[in-house]
């Protein structure tokens, strides 16, 4: 058995698709996944399922979030070895050190077409900065989300391919989630 971590889209997010966190971890147990457990109330969650296809965990997670929570929200689902990828490959290890809270890894379900975001000017946003890993965008943001514009044009939905699902977690949340996942 393969223990993952699922990331929800947007819920919780200023009273919108609001999701209990015990509602979700009946939804896993009652698709069959085990030993169900959430962390914060952001929709984040791990379980562990037979399944091997992290795309089909996602689906049906999905379409049981729709059916029997009302919601249409889309999931990302990892497994440890997905996220110590995201942690080694960290291209601002001084950021994430300096303040989790403050660095970003939005996580998306394929890899990010870094010429959706050339009309970006960097400079103009220093000392915020984002850079491309293999399937999230790593985001600095020292005074805070909501402080920058930089921010907002990185999570532009324009940014990514259709039908590509992102979702942004802190860096605090990222290590969180992957001891977690490995306790």
């Amino acid at each position: 058995m393969t223990r993952y971590a699922a990331l929800l889209r947007g819920i919780n997010v200023g009273g919108n698709k609001k999701i209990a966190m015990a509602d979700l971890r009946r939804l896993l147990a009652a698709l069959g996944y085990s030993e169900p457990a959430t962390l914060l109330q952001s929709g984040n969650a791990v379980f562990g399922s037979e399944e091997t296809d992290p795309a089909r965990l996602a689906a049906a997670l999905e379409k049981g979030i729709a059916s029997e929570l009302g919601h249409e929200v889309g999931c990302l689902v990892l497994t440890a070895a997905d996220l110590h990828r995201v942690i080694d490959a960290n291209p601002m290890p001084d950021k994430a050190a300096e303040n989790g809270s403050r660095y970003l890894v939005t996580f998306l379900s394929a890899p990010p077409e870094p010429e959706r975001f050339a009309d970006i000017d960097r400079d103009e946003y220093l000392p915020n900065t984002f850079a491309f890993g293999t399937r999230e965008i790593y985001s600095w943001y020292p005074e805070g989300i909501s402080a920058t514009k930089l921010s907002e044009l990185v999570g532009q939905k324009k940014r990514y391919a259709p039908g590509v699902v992102a979702t942004a977690r802190n860096w605090n949340t990222v290590t969180k989630l992957l001891a977690l996942l490995e306790s």
